[in-house]
């Protein structure tokens, strides 16, 4: 997809001024923070899950994939968009050595991106670790829309309670 000619673009444009496609369709290829709530039954208590990502978007389906640094516990969706509605699946591979011992977690996801672009919000649906059905919040924020090396290597790590926005 091209995107429609700007005045040079910068880090804090939404993605929907920044890469509004021919097409009118907004463009929200870049790096996101990921975001996403999961209470855990077998400790009694409430987690956040954070990953910097490299979202990818050719037509209407977006590839989204963790920074290799960004957690210890690798995570993707892949969506499909309509309008502001991105419906797809997640998967995470959760840390080897971490309460989860790696299992392989999956499920569906739902987001509703805001007007400029900038947010998505909604819901995962999955398994837990005792083969209950469990749900929770999941949010991608915008960060950045280049996603040269430089930028994929200065979002390349874990990220803290001050990087969300």
């Amino acid at each position: 997809m091209e995107s429609t000619p700007t005045a040079g673009p910068t880090e804090n444009a939404s993605p929907a001024a920044q890469n509004a496609t021919t097409s009118g369709h907004t463009d929200y290829s870049g790096v996101w923070l990921s975001r996403y709530e999961y209470y855990s039954s077998g400790r009694g208590t409430a987690h956040t899950g954070l990953h910097y990502a490299l979202v990818r978007q050719e037509g209407d389906r977006l590839t989204v994939r963790s920074l290799p640094e960004s957690s210890a516990s690798p995570m993707t969706m892949d969506l499909t968009v309509s309008g502001k509605v991105a419906t797809g699946t997640w998967t995470e591979q959760t840390e080897r050595e971490g309460y989860y011992q790696g299992a392989l977690y999956h499920g569906a996801i739902q987001l509703l991106a805001d007007p400029t672009g900038r947010r998505m919000q909604g819901k995962w649906i999955g398994f837990g670790k005792e083969f209950e059905v469990n749900t929770g919040p999941w949010e991608l924020v915008f960060q950045s829309s280049s996603t040269d090396q430089g930028t994929l290597d200065r979002f390349n790590h874990p990220s803290t309670a001050s990087d969300e926005q």
